[in-house]
Order: C-alpha cells, then structure tokens, then sequence
C-alpha cells in the first residue's frame, strides 16, 4: 500500500557528526518498526471494519429491536462513554506507559460487540455500543502514545497516513461484506465475528510495544500520580453529555431537567479537560484541538444518518446504502498520504482550510437525493470528497497536535484531541438527532413493512446546520499557526 511506503528505508539516511553518512532507521516498514507497524496498524484496520459494519447493519439492527427512535443514540453512546476512557487513558499511558491502556481497551471493545450482538432490546444494543466506547477510548488514546515515543518526528505523518490508508479496505469491502451478512445471516453476526479477528494483531504489536514504549515517557523521573480532579471532570464530561443525548431524544418538557443537569456539568469539565482558549480558537494547540472536534462533530453526524436516509427515502438495500460511502475510504486515505509528503509541510494549515471547505460542501450535496430526480449515486460522489478532505484535517490535527506537545504530555494532549472529537460527535448528534425527531424522524417506529417513511425535512434538519458547523470550520483552520496576524 504506497502510504505505509512513503518512507523508502533503503534510501533515507541521516548525517552523523564526523560528516559521513549513516543509514537511517528507515520508515515505518524497516525493521526498526516493522513488527509495531503491522500491528497497530491491523488493529485500527479491524476497528475501521467495526465502524462501516455498524453503519451498514444499524438500519436493521434499529428495525428488529423496535428502536428506531433511539438511532441517534446507538451512535452517540459509543461516544459519550469513550469520552471518560480518553482521559484515562491519557493518565494511565503517561504514568505507566500505553501497553496496559491498549490492551484493555481492546478487551472491553470486544466484549460491547458481544454485548450488542446479543442484545434483545435496543437499549441492551446501546449498552454494548456503551462498552465499546470505553474500550475505543482506551485504545485510541494510548495508539497516539505509542506513536509518540515509538517514532521519530520524521515518521509520524507516515503512520498517520497507515491509519487512515488502513480505512480503504473496510470502506470497500466492509459494507459489502456487512450488507451481505446481514441480509442473510443477520445483522448480529457483524458484531459477534468481529472480536476473534482482534486477537492476532494484537499478539504482534504488544511485544513490540512493550519494548519501545513501555513505562514512563522519562524513566528517572518519578510518574506522575494520576490526577483525580481531571478523572472527575472526565466522569462530568461523560455524564454531560449523557444526558444532553438523552434530552435530545425525548421531546417533552421533562426533558428540560436532564438537559440542564447535562450542561451544568458539561460546561465546567470542558473547560477544564481541553487546552485553555479552546473554545474561543486561540492559536496553536488549541486551535488545533478544536478543529478536530468541528471536523468530526460535523462529519460524523452527517454520515451517520446517510444509509438510513438511501434505506427510507430512496428504497435501497442496506447493502447498496453502505456501499455508497465505499469510496471514501479511499479519499480519506489519498487526503492522508498527500497530507503526509514532506514538501507539504509548509501549506499544511492552507491544506486543511481547503479540507473543511470540501467537508462542508460534501455534507450540503448530500440531503438533494431527497429529491428524487437526483440520482441516488450523487451522494457517493459527494462524500468520496468530504472524506479526502477529512483524510487531510484529521491526520493533519494528530500531526500537529503531536509537535505541540512535550514528550511527557503526549497522552494529556492527546487525550484533549479525542475528548474534542469525541465530545462533537456526541453532542452533534445529540443535536441531531433531536432535529431528526423533532421533524419526524422519530415516527418511523420500528419500520416494518408498510410503516410511514420519515419525513425528508428530518434528514434535512440534521444535514443543513452540520454543514454551516463544517464551514466555521475552515475559519478555525486558519488559526492553527502560532503568531500569525
């Protein structure tokens, strides 16, 4: 795959001090990182198979269980809950180092899939998407860790390009495989398959890490104790948006007393978990920290009410409606790999003003199939472009992020970068899936045959306003450079 070889090894050298040269470590596939590479690289390539499944089964999975209403939230809980694994995660890996962080992470994301495979209601099923996000939050955090103390500078736009190249494969072959599992063996073998195939890359890159990234960033230095104020804060965050999400879902006036419980403690811990001047975009890191979560925020929300949009408005199959965002996985990648190139480094912040701007037009296209002289394959072009967008604004922020960031605060950092991005999913799609609702979205019921469709302004009400968050965003992209007028 030309981004895991973006670094020849049998070329790249290094001076050393006598004037002579040596050979370098090579990149990401020398034998220096070879092992590590393959590893978590699999690893995230078994989760990218996870995601588009989910996206494709969860139409059937809401229908069986009779939990259409509560679509929105199947997606967010996994969020909500990831949102407290991130900060511990960030502590643990920074005490300990990442391999402990990792390894459970991986254990409780197998056991939610278990958990919604099984499941006999919807809010079982949610339960299990709840488990994961604890296992996801452990994992991503600690992978980032990883990055940081396995890799040299040099290297880490190239293993981000390998994550993101890592998505191509599920996004072609996974909604294909999921819609075919689904309408034949049903939707709950997609989640009970997946955690087997966890097991050997796992055993590959755990060694390897322990070696290169076990213990405390700087071993002569005591650990730092875990800080019980930003656990506390995290378990806020967590419970905040929580119950924001829930609001969102239960349109009445009730709802006002969880909603307000949900920012009252939201609103302190944001603060204090994220960099300070996040909220206000001020330059550097957090700038940085903040377009992660608009991207995200923004795109994910979108995206998670396309296949339902193609399955009730446009009569496709769950199959073909996943298989219409197959060809951003590609994109995504490509975006990656150009971001990755050496020689643009110095346009990578106009790089991600020109990625918001395709993410923002992207999300806008979409919603015109609701028109049914627009062909259904409209939105498979469009998408293909917010993703090559995304492929350059998300691995660009981890970059960055990374470079902003002392050694020994790599897992707090990027802790804050996943709290952002994890915190704009929930809460967009808390957003949205309340104006999906409200519209009569929720309506649909279980979807049996013969049941009304939803209306198309609801996917109209959660399209639209993610458009105009993913435009602010090329606004906050044009502030990541520290002492720029």
């Amino acid at each position: 795959m030309t981004a895991l070889e973006s670094r020849d090894p049998e070329v790249a050298s290094t001076d050393v001090p006598d004037g002579t040269s040596a050979p370098a470590t090579g990149g990401i596939l020398g034998s220096a990182h070879r092992a590590l590479s393959i590893g978590i690289v699999t690893v995230v390539l078994l989760i990218a198979f996870e995601a588009t499944a989910v996206g494709t089964a969860m139409p059937v999975a809401a229908r069986e269980l009779q939990g259409v209403a509560l679509y929105a939230f199947a997606f967010s809980a996994y969020f909500t809950t990831s949102l407290f694994a991130m900060v511990l995660s960030g502590q643990w890996a920074d005490r300990n180092g990442p391999l402990r962080p990792l390894a459970t992470g991986i254990a409780a994301f197998a056991a939610g899939l278990l958990l919604s495979g099984t499941a006999s209601t919807m809010w079982i099923f949610v339960s299990g998407r709840a488990v994961q996000g604890l296992g996801g939050g452990l994992v991503i955090v600690a992978l980032y860790v990883v990055v940081s103390r396995a890799y040299p500078e040099r290297l880490r736009p190239s293993i981000m390009a390998a994550f993101a190249a890592s998505w191509v494969i599920p996004s072609v072959v996974g909604p294909l495989a999921a819609g075919t599992v689904t309408e034949h063996l049903g939707w709950r073998w997609v989640f009970i398959a997946i955690p087997v195939l966890v097991v050997p890359p796992l055993a590959l890159a755990l060694p390897a890490i322990r070696r290169k990234a076990a213990g405390p960033a700087d071993p002569s230095v005591p650990p730092p104790a875990f800080d019980r104020r930003r656990i506390r804060l995290a378990l806020g965050i967590s419970v905040g948006a929580g119950l924001l999400q829930y609001a969102g879902q239960d349109l009445r006036w009730f709802s006002l007393v969880p909603a307000a419980l949900g920012a009252a403690l939201l609103v302190p811990a944001v603060l204090g978990l994220l960099p300070r001047g996040t909220c206000r975009a001020a330059r550097g890191l957090p700038s940085v920290v903040l377009l992660r979560g608009v991207a995200a925020g923004s795109f994910i929300a979108a995206e998670s009410f396309v296949p339902l949009m193609l399955v009730t408005q446009r009569g496709l199959s769950p199959t073909l409606a996943g298989l219409s965002l197959a060809a951003g996985g590609g994109t995504w990648a490509l975006g990656s790999y150009v971001q990755s190139r050496p020689r643009m480094e110095p346009y990578r912040q106009r790089l991600m003003v020109i990625g918001m701007l395709l993410v923002a037009a992207a999300i806008l296209a979409a919603p015109s199939v609701l028109f049914h002289s627009v062909p259904a394959w409209t939105v498979a072009v469009a998408w293909a472009f917010g993703c090559y967008g995304m492929g350059t604004v998300v691995a660009s922020t981890s970059v960055m992020m990374l470079k902003l960031s002392a050694p020994e605060e790599a897992g707090a950092n990027s802790a804050a970068l996943q709290i952002s991005d994890g915190l704009s999913n929930a809460l967009m799609l808390a957003a949205g899936g309340a104006a999906f609702a409200a519209l009569g979205g929720g309506a649909v019921g279980a979807l049996h045959d013969g049941a009304s469709a939803p209306h198309p302004a609801a996917f109209a009400a959660v399209f639209l306003p993610m458009a105009a968050v993913a435009l602010a965003g090329a606004w906050v992209a044009t502030r990541l450079r520290v002492g720029e007028a």
